[in-house]
């Protein structure tokens, strides 16, 4: 099983850890307090030279005999031991040699001093003057930050020293026991103290470890959890959180400096399908190789990505020139479709995973937001994906299609119907043997509040983009209903539907509602369905088409041959009409392009569907129709489009073609 990145984050916030053993701890006290003990050497030798030189003065008092060797010695031992830990600290000697140093200061401060001192002849001046040593010993155990045995080896000779002076020293018994007990006893003491200072010190060592250890894990653990929260948990990429922090933090360097970026929205193509198909765990597999490969790329170009919810991710990437955003989409969709991906049940000719790519480049503008830049590129990726899916569309504001332009209609579809700028149009559909007009198919209109038309190849994929073909679709026919088939004017009229409506839970329950407040036979509505690579063969679409038959409704498959999934289509659904496109008609001109729209005609006839063709402009072209066995055409030969009240009763009954009494 693939392990994502997310299942690293979160094994390591979940696994233990391993303490470290008595010796790794020993060795790390070492290291810790390695800096302290080195100063303290410095400034413990410094403090102890200088109130060894300051007892000159007692020397002078005491015995003042042998003072002058007494103090001769006190600087020579002073002068050598601070000489070579100077050296020592220069030369960056290890801790413990400088410590050593200090001990032999301590223990030749003593002898040093204590040679001459004991020859004086003030003898009891100097019975009094002996107490004094035991500093030596305090200084040893307690003043330095010596370790156990260095402590108890330094000032045990500076015991034992003591015991040869008082041996040689004239005097007592009970002097010599009292003196030597309390030299002992200073001994044992300090040396127990400086064994619990050094136990303490180990302990307070051990608590601050444990505390430094238990912040590093917490703030490791906070930290792997901050990143499990900004993580996607399958591909382990940035998640929708993460991502637009990202966003917001490339939007305000763009503000402040002026670093240009590109925002890319990419999306698999038929995921869904795949996902069905295939089953979630391989679709999950399809999900990380595809966010693996992009984050290679990406990571290349110093950018960020994120998956932005189901199977749609997300890029930012600085960039100064326009091409490099377009050579950058291109790379993408070549990763994707480079790592073979099979997808058996795609219908638009391609059998391997591919993506498609929709990019929004910063550019200056009145009133820029962050949010636009987002959604201008949504409005590319929706267009990369109308186009034909598998390819790149960089957002361009002076294309209609993706500009503002396209916002306005878009907030003009919401007012088209209760401001009625939208309408309905019909052009009429003629028997080609009776010569009868027989049907005429509904064509929608649209105007600005100015009056100006709105082509709709401009509107129809803004409404189909933003959900209001759906109301528009459903006013439609409603309409057909009350202006042509209620007073029978023509006998069937066909009305184009959108995958968006037929996707739609409930679409054709509100249909045969239509139909019951309007008192309309199903027959007489055709719906036709146009070929092209937004119509997805999913149970949904197919349930509606068994159930809009059901009423009585015709189905009619529009614009054949001009997409990838007709054959499917005219297998899995039983169409009652089949319209061919104009094209194959208009390339009858060359024997190959006559060729073509015969083999055309005999396949759809071999499945037994009936067949319009669109596009009859001359009489030569309704000559072939009726050479080629035609069952019904369509075109300016036959009628152009024209309002409702355009048609008079007995149109449906003419024998010549169709002829409008107005021009539309």
């Amino acid at each position: 099983m693939t392990q994502t990145l997310a299942d690293v984050v979160e094994g390591d916030v979940l696994q233990p850890r391993q303490k470290p053993h008595a010796g790794e701890l020993r060795r790390l006290y070492r290291q810790e307090g390695e800096h302290a003990r080195r100063k303290a050497a410095r400034q413990g030798l410094w403090l102890a030279v200088a109130v060894y030189l300051m007892f000159s003065v007692v020397d002078i008092l005491l015995i003042p005999d042998v003072a002058p060797y007494t103090i001769a010695a006190r600087f020579a031992v002073s002068v050598v031991a601070l000489a070579v830990l100077k050296i020592q600290s220069d030369m960056n000697f290890r801790t413990e040699s400088l410590e050593l140093t200090c001990a032999a200061a301590l223990v030749s401060g003593y002898i040093g001093w204590l040679i001459p001192a004991i020859t004086t002849g003030y003898t009891q001046n100097f019975s009094y003057f002996m107490i004094f040593g035991s500093i030596f010993m305090m200084g040893a155990n307690l003043f330095f930050r010596f370790q156990f045995l260095l402590s108890v080896v330094s000032s045990g000779v500076v015991l034992l020293a003591f015991f040869v002076a008082l041996y040689l020293f004239p005097a007592t018994g009970s002097y010599q026991i009292a003196m030597g007990t309390f030299y002992l006893s200073c001994f044992t003491f300090t040396s127990y103290v400086n064994w619990k200072l050094n136990q303490e010190r180990y302990n307070v060592f051990l608590n601050a470890l444990e505390a430094k250890t238990q912040h590093r894990e917490a703030t490791e653990r906070g930290q792997a959890l901050l990143n499990l929260s900004r993580t996607d948990p399958l591909t382990g990429l940035e998640n929708r959180r993460a991502i637009d922090q990202k966003l917001r933090d490339y939007w305000s360097d763009w503000q402040r400096f002026g670093h240009r970026f590109v925002a890319i929205l990419i999306d698999v193509d038929f995921f869904k399908k795949f996902n069905d198909y295939y089953g979630h765990q391989e679709g999950d597999r399809c999900l990380i190789h595809v966010a693996n490969a992009l984050n290679e790329l990406i990571n290349e170009r110093n950018g960020s990505i994120g998956r932005y919810g189901g199977e749609e991710f997300i890029v930012l990437v600085r960039m100064a020139e326009k091409e490099q955003v377009i050579d950058l989409m291109e790379a993408i969709r070549r990763t994707v479709e480079d790592l073979a991906l099979v997808h058996e049940l795609r219908r638009d000719g391609i059998s391997l995973v591919t993506v498609s790519v929709g990019a929004a480049f910063t550019r200056t503008q009145a009133g820029a937001k962050l949010e636009k830049i987002i959604h201008e590129a949504d409005r590319a990726l929706y267009l990369a994906k109308a186009g034909g899916r598998n390819c790149a569309r960089l957002f361009d504001p002076t294309d209609p299609q993706s500009s503002d332009e396209s916002e306005n209609i878009a907030a003009l579809l919401k007012i088209a119907i209760d401001q009625k700028l939208v309408s309905l149009v019909y052009q009429p559909i003629q028997d080609v043997v009776s010569g009868r007009v027989e049907a005429v198919e509904a064509l929608m209109r649209l105007r600005m509040l100015d009056g100006t038309s709105v082509p709709p190849s401009l509107f129809i994929p803004v409404a189909e983009r933003t959900g209001a073909i759906l109301e528009l679709g459903r006013w439609a026919i409603r309409t057909v209903c009350a202006e042509l088939l209620a007073d029978d004017r023509v006998g069937v009229v066909s009305v184009n539907v959108s995958p968006i409506q037929l996707k739609t839970p409930g679409f054709a329950t509100s249909v045969a509602t239509i139909l019951g407040e309007t008192g309309i036979a199903g027959s007489r509505l055709a719906f036709e369905i146009t070929e092209g690579l937004e119509i997805e063969m999913h149970s949904d679409i197919l349930r509606c088409i068994n159930d809009l038959k059901l009423l009585g409704i015709r189905i009619w498959l529009d614009d054949f041959g001009t997409g990838f999934a007709g054959l499917s289509w005219l297998r899995l659904i039983d169409f009652d009409t089949v319209k061919i496109d104009r094209s194959f008609l208009h390339d009858c001109a060359t024997p190959k392009g006559r060729a073509m729209l015969q083999d055309i005609i005999a396949l759809v006839r071999n499945r037994g569907h009936k067949i319009l063709v669109e596009g009859v402009e001359t009489d030569e072209q309704m000559a072939l129709m009726r050479e080629f066995g035609i069952d019904k055409v369509q075109g300016f030969r036959v009628g152009r489009p024209a309002p409702a009240v355009n048609f008079q009763t007995e149109a449906s009954t003419r024998k010549r073609p169709f002829t409008v009494l107005k021009s539309a």
